[in-house]
């Protein structure tokens, strides 16, 4: 049998978010800073974060962990049809960029974004254990709720 090589990617696919009738939708995102560089892990980028997200109202963030060089949050949109989520990234990463505090030697952020709909509540529930521990996994501390650096801005309850 022969073996076909998958085609390269160079950026993620998004997939618009399916929207089923009277079921939640909740997407897992995951977006990092240019080149990688630990620029989030402090309460000035972790607070105008949460102030972007606000802000930018076509989605809600819901649990969210800033890592020095990544974030990983989860959000529901707040209407339909839905606003691209791509529009919405955009959003709050050209927000975080034109605020931050102090002068920024590149870009802050990468291009793109990771994006994945959830199916299932236990999806949900095994996602943010994985997220949680992320700070634990990375040695920055010991227990997940010792950093700093995450929350939940709102409840994303899972409706099948």
């Amino acid at each position: 049998m022969e073996s076909k090589e998958l085609p390269k990617r160079s950026r993620p696919v998004h997939f618009a978010p399916a929207e089923r009738h009277n079921r939640t939708v909740i997407i897992f995102v995951t977006v990092c800073t240019h080149d990688r560089n630990p620029l989030l892990a402090n309460e000035p980028a972790h607070h105008l974060l949460m102030e972007s997200w606000e802000m930018a109202e076509s989605y809600r963030v819901g649990g969210y962990v800033v890592m020095p060089d990544h974030v990983h949050l989860f959000c529901t949109p707040t209407g339909f049809p839905l606003v691209p989520l791509a529009r919405w990234m955009r959003y709050w990463k050209s927000h975080v960029a034109r605020k931050w505090p102090g002068q920024l030697p590149h870009k802050l952020w990468q291009r793109d974004h990771w994006d994945t709909q959830l199916r299932q509540a236990e999806t949900y529930a095994e996602k943010w254990a994985y997220v949680r521990n992320n700070s634990v996994r990375a040695g920055l501390v010991h227990q997940p709720e010792d950093w700093p650096f995450q929350g939940k801005l709102h409840d994303l309850e899972w409706h099948d």
